[in-house]
């Protein structure tokens, strides 16, 4: 027995025999360790006890967005869109010489040009004796391809204006490949919104969301047409919301910047939300390249589907406007207005008589706030200004003297270009065009009227040429004309002139003002 006890205080011994206990307890501790029949024989793991070892990395796998139901429910609701480009004749006249493809139809003799059967003198002279005074031949100018989506079951399709600005013909194809030939209800190119519609019903259709909710590093996902592979879907995050592009084209939105693959092709198409929500329309890229580079802009759809009910109510957009000149808020201005950090947008001047003089606005104000919405950015203010109603009172936030105040605007209409909807029964045209001329004329706004009846009472109701193509502009009507009568009568509205061209013969002689002149202008309708 001392033998014993010596051996046990020897200190490998002691060692070794802790080891054991040890091991001898872990065992003892872990639950079904082992398991065994009442026979005392171990029994093999099962394929189901390796399974459920395994369900945490399934678990983790699943927490993933399922992009695939989400696309197989929605995307039936996405189309391509492709279009025709309209016919321009070949004949010298209407191609100068400095046109790109003046050049191009000289060197391979096509018909009309100069050296080729029916060509003309490249500075547009009578056509040669073997011209067979027709109209003679005619291209089609390229057309296009893009995205849209289906937002009614009665066919409205929602796009962007680009892709289907100065189209002949719009086909929509369906994810059934099915075909329509669709109606240009109406675009808008200052947000680059544009309503189609085809005739069809029943179809599918997509759910809106609401973007003011979408918040950075959500996920978000898009489906259309990049390069025509219809129906291609790419997934991403949200960059960053109420993003401000600057530049005349886009002051009207504040885009939704992702990183989700947008190429050519996919504009027009739209931008989903995991609950299979269309937040956005995909609309713009950052690139050096001419392709995707990780950066890409969608049209919030709230202000998509803002456009789309002007559009079809009243055929053009109406936008606010209240007559100030803004700056960006830097960190030195912030400093030096007593401004706690860099936001808002800096006026740089009022214009007199406008709606923000009106209000009492300043210069060297820092609007922080228009409407109920706040403005980080000078960029944004633009765009919340322009969806307000013109003759609504709206709340402004300005800071003024190291302090905060408030000021109430009566938001004045920006005067609106020239819109674009279509005809009854007509293929796309300009609402407010003659469209046997090619032309696209507005009235003058009360403010410009004011200001021409001061040099000439004669003038008011005159009608502005914001476009001229096809025989009016071939017959030398340019944009910026002012038409004062059709057939030696004068027209002070656009219903006067609309009934004077309908009324006229084969010739319709147009008294235009340019400057201080005055002349009659003759034009063909083609």
């Amino acid at each position: 027995m001392n033998r014993v006890l010596s051996m046990l205080q020897r200190p490998f011994v002691r060692r070794s025999l802790a080891a054991v206990s040890a091991v001898l307890v872990f065992t003892a501790c872990q639950p079904q360790a082992s398991t065994a029949s009442s026979s005392g024989v171990a029994q093999a793991a099962t394929p189901s006890d390796v399974a459920a070892a395994r369900t945490p990395a399934v678990q983790g796998r699943m927490m993933l967005p399922d992009f695939a139901s989400l696309v197989q429910q929605h995307g039936p609701a996405v189309v391509n869109i492709s279009t025709k480009g309209k016919r321009v004749s070949l004949r010298g006249r209407g191609m100068a010489p400095d046109d790109p493809m003046f050049e191009f139809f000289r060197r391979f003799g096509l018909p009309g040009m100069p050296g080729a059967p029916g060509g003309q003198d490249p500075r547009g002279g009578p056509p040669s004796s073997q011209d067979n005074g027709e109209d003679g031949p005619s291209m089609r100018q390229p057309g296009g391809e893009g995205s849209g989506f289906i937002v009614a079951a009665d066919g409205v399709v929602l796009t962007n204006a680009h892709v289907v600005k100065d189209a002949d013909e719009i086909t929509v194809k369906l994810t059934d490949r099915r075909e329509f030939k669709a109606k240009l209800v109406g675009l808008d190119e200052a947000t680059d919104v544009a309503v189609l519609r085809i005739e069809a019903k029943g179809l599918p259709s997509v759910r809106l969301g609401d973007p003011k909710k979408l918040r950075p590093g959500e996920w978000v996902f898009a489906i259309g047409s990049p390069f025509g592979f219809e129906n291609s879907v790419t997934a991403g995050i949200v960059s960053s919301t109420g993003r401000g592009l600057g530049g005349q084209e886009s002051r009207f939105v504040n885009f939704i910047q992702t990183d989700v693959a947008v190429n050519p092709g996919n504009s027009g198409g739209p931008l989903f939300n995991l609950d299979g929500e269309v937040v956005g329309i995909n609309s713009q890229i950052y690139s050096r390249s001419g392709g995707y580079m990780g950066i890409s802009f969608a049209i919030p759809i709230d202000l998509a589907t803002d456009i789309q009910r002007q559009l079809v109510a009243n055929g053009r957009v109406s936008r606010g406007r209240i007559g100030v000149a803004i700056g960006e808020v830097n960190s030195d201005i912030a400093e030096g207005f007593g401004l706690d950090r860099p936001r808002g947008a800096l006026v740089n001047s009022v214009e007199p008589g406008g709606p923000a003089a009106k209000a009492g606005l300043r210069e060297g104000d820092i609007i922080l706030a228009a409407n109920g919405r706040l403005i980080e950015r000078s960029e944004e203010l633009p765009a919340v200004i322009g969806l307000i109603r013109p003759g609504t009172e709206a709340p402004l936030e300005v800071w003024r003297d190291r302090t905060t105040k408030r000021l109430s605007v009566r938001i004045g209409e920006l005067d609106p270009p020239a819109p674009m909807v279509a005809d009854a029964g007509k293929s796309a045209a300009p609402a407010n065009a003659a469209d046997r001329l090619g032309l696209v004329v507005r009235e003058l706004t009360a403010e410009e009227r004011a200001r021409r009846a001061a040099d000439d009472a004669a003038s008011a109701g005159m009608l502005l040429v914001e476009r001229a193509q096809g025989a009016a502009g071939e017959s030398g009507i340019q944009r910026g004309d002012l038409i004062l009568g059709v057939n030696g009568k004068r027209t002070r509205s656009l219903k006067e002139f609309r009934d004077a061209v309908a009324q006229a013969g084969k010739v319709v002689a147009l008294l235009v003002q340019r400057g201080d002149q005055q002349v009659f202008i003759p034009v063909r309708p083609g």
